[in-house]
């Protein structure tokens, strides 16, 4: 049975697309696209690319204390590790993709606008059965913008040098 993740465990991310060759939710460059921005999102072909670029700290939104168990329906940010702090995941501005809903980069704060930092999680798998978060599991991330109308974070197309895919939000689950 793998461990049960944890607020403040440090974490990284595997897209699922192309039997998991997707790549790994990865900061890169500055963002000089969207107001309140920090760093691009993207993916990237391994986890440790530059500076724990591809390394996110799990927080949550209701306050749970680190070292408390992460469970399905839970509200959390995640934060960059890139040079120490790369910012929290956020949606900023309309996605570029086809399909896209939001485009995603970092943000200085955890909620640049209500709720665009925010994420639901929802367990598609887990062993044993119940509403704990495992590493491994196969999750989807809902964005909380507009009372939780942001959209599921996904890839679409190229991404920036140095990466795989761009990252954004769609409406609905692939």
């Amino acid at each position: 049975m793998a461990d049960v993740l944890k607020y403040g465990d440090k974490i990284f991310l595997q897209n699922a697309w192309d039997n998991w060759n997707g790549g790994f939710l990865d900061t890169n460059n500055i963002d000089r696209t969207a107001a309140g921005s920090k760093l691009d999102v993207s993916t990237a072909a391994s986890s440790g690319r530059d500076r724990n670029s591809g390394h996110w700290i799990i927080t949550s939104v209701d306050g749970k204390a680190p070292g408390v168990e992460v469970v399905a329906g839970d509200a959390v940010y995640l934060q960059n590790m890139y040079g120490g702090d790369g910012g929290y995941l956020d949606t900023n501005g309309g996605g570029s993709a086809p399909q896209s809903k939001y485009g995603v980069s970092t943000s200085i704060t955890k909620d640049r606008g209500a709720g665009t930092g925010r994420w639901r999680v929802f367990a598609e798998t887990s062993s044993p059965v119940d509403s704990k978060v495992r590493v491994g599991d196969r999750v989807h991330l809902l964005n909380g913008w507009d009372n939780w109308n942001g959209g599921f974070l996904d890839t679409n197309g190229s991404g920036p040098t140095e990466s795989k895919h761009g990252v954004y939000t769609q409406c609905h689950l692939a």
